[in-house]
C-alpha cells in the first residue's frame, strides 16, 4: 500500500485541526469560521474538500506555481530593450499600450512603471503639497482697516466707456464706505494720480478713522 505524503504549512495544519474538530462535531461551523477567520460558506467548502480529498484537499493549489503577475527574465529584458530603443520618451501608460498593441507584450502599467523606475527610465513625480494659507482675522474696530477692491466691467452696457468700479469696504463690518468708477484706459494723458489714490485722498479728507488700507 502506497502512502501519500502531504506537506502542509503551519497555517494549513492549524486549519486542518479546526476542520477536523468541526467534522467531529466538537465545534460548530460558525465557531470554526471565527477561529480560522473566514466565512461559514468557506468552512463548508473546506469540509467538503476534506471529505473528498482528505488532508491534501486543504493544501493551497497554488503552491509551487509561478504567481500570475510574475514574468521571466527574458520577458523583462525584451521589454526594457524596447523601452530604451523605441519608447525612451514614453510614460508608463502610453508605453504599456504600445507594447501590447505592437509587440503583443502584456503587463500592467504598475509593473511597467516599477521596472522603468528601477532602470532609471522614469522618475516618479512628487505630488505638490497644498499650501495652507492662514485665514486673516478681521480687525475689531470700525474704520481701522479699509479693503480696496476693483471690478473692471462694461458697467454702462455700451452707453459709456468701460470702467473699473473701485470699492472701499470696512474690514470690521463689511460696510461699503466709498464707490467710484474709473476709466480703464485714458489714452493721451500723462501721469496723473490713479483712481485709487484719488479715492484714498478724498476718503481721508472726509474721515479720520482710516488707519490701514488693504488690497487683496
Amino acid at each position: 500500500m502506497i502512502k501519500e505524503t502531504v506537506t502542509m504549512s503551519h497555517k494549513e495544519l492549524h486549519r486542518l485541526q479546526i476542520i477536523q474538530e468541526s467534522i467531529n462535531r466538537h465545534i460548530t461551523q460558525e465557531q470554526a469560521a471565527a477561529r480560522i477567520g473566514i466565512s461559514i460558506r468557506q468552512v463548508k467548502r473546506l469540509v467538503q474538500r476534506y471529505r473528498n480529498e482528505g488532508p491534501s484537499g486543504l493544501v493551497s493549489h497554488r503552491r509551487g506555481k509561478r504567481p500570475n503577475n510574475s514574468f521571466s527574465t527574458e520577458f523583462r529584458a525584451t521589454v526594457i530593450s524596447l523601452l530604451k530603443g523605441r519608447y525612451a520618451d514614453f510614460g508608463p501608460t502610453f508605453a504599456c499600450e504600445k507594447l501590447r498593441e505592437i509587440h503583443g507584450l502584456s503587463l500592467s502599467v504598475e509593473t511597467l512603471r516599477k521596472w522603468m523606475i528601477e532602470e532609471g527610465l522614469w522618475r516618479e513625480r512628487r505630488r505638490k503639497i497644498a499650501r495652507i494659507y492662514q485665514r486673516r482675522m478681521r480687525r475689531p474696530s470700525y474704520g481701522e482697516l479699509i479693503q480696496i477692491d476693483g471690478s473692471p466691467h462694461d458697467w454702462f452696457e455700451n452707453r459709456g466707456p468701460r470702467c473699473t468700479l473701485i470699492v472701499f469696504i470696512d474690514d470690521a463690518t463689511s460696510a461699503l464706505m466709498a464707490l467710484r468708477f474709473v476709466l480703464l484706459k485714458q489714452p493721451g494723458l500723462t501721469w496723473k494720480p490713479s483712481g485709487v489714490t484719488l479715492m484714498i485722498m478724498a476718503y481721508r479728507s472726509l474721515s479720520t478713522l482710516i488707519d490701514t488700507v488693504y488690497s487683496g
